[in-house]
């Protein structure tokens, strides 16, 4: 099976980090900026605010190294599958979480899980690295596998968010070095709503990526869409 572009670049940046850190510090990085802890608190507090409670279950696109997955084993007790594309990445997570949770790798379009089968789904940071079409296709299999009322969760970068800017700037003066920039996509209000309907999602909401409703630990520095099935 051909890797997408998505799949290399990504094995490639884990590769190199696990060279150069040692290896809590290479999960960190290799899921994002600011600690390993305090986001995935963050990412914890946002999935409680969007309304998973105890007992239910939530699927994680793009678990990463299991910063999520650490911090809800501390906070509740649900059912849980983390999905990724890296097999080291999943092998921490697993490490740093219950002993319940099941671990997933994927390196398809595709979520591999039964229809209507879990109360939430997430995709922290995973859409930004996309192309639009992929993130389309993405969210046509998370509706496919939360049940009727579930919601679906993620994170997105928006040029109409100030702090979103440097970002932008970043990838452009990669690119004009003539090498090629880790690709960082950035995804308008109006599209997902266009994508929600298009989909069947019945609601979407949004949360700005400087404001934290589900209060402590703070904002995620991305923003926050919220979509009903």
């Amino acid at each position: 099976m051909a890797k997408f572009h998505f799949i290399e670049d990504y094995e490639r940046l884990v590769r190199r980090l696990m060279w150069k850190y040692p290896m809590h510090e290479a999960m960190s990085r290799a899921v994002g900026g600011g600690t390993y802890e305090h986001i995935g608190r963050i990412e914890a507090g946002i999935v409680a605010y969007a309304g998973l409670r105890n007992g239910q279950s939530l699927v994680d696109l793009g678990c990463g190294s299991g910063r999520l997955a650490s911090a809800l084993g501390q906070l509740m007790t649900i059912e849980y599958c983390g999905i990724d594309v890296v097999k080291a990445l999943l092998r921490y997570a697993k490490k740093k979480s219950p002993e319940n949770y099941r671990f997933i790798l994927n390196r398809s379009l595709s979520v591999p899980l039964p229809d209507a089968s879990s109360d939430m789904a997430t995709a922290f940071s995973v859409f930004t690295h996309l192309l639009h079409h992929e993130s389309y296709i993405y969210l046509e299999e998370l509706h496919r596998v939360v049940r009727s009322g579930g919601t679906v969760v993620f994170s997105f970068l928006e040029f109409a968010e100030d702090s979103h800017w440097p970002q932008f700037e970043a990838t452009v003066k990669v690119q004009r070095t003539a090498t090629l920039p880790h690709l960082n996509q950035y995804i308008e209000r109006s599209q997902i709503f266009v994508w929600a309907q298009k989909i069947g999602y019945q609601s979407v909401r949004f949360v700005n990526s400087t404001d934290a409703p589900w209060g402590e630990p703070g904002s995620l520095g991305q923003s926050v869409a919220i979509l009903e099935r």
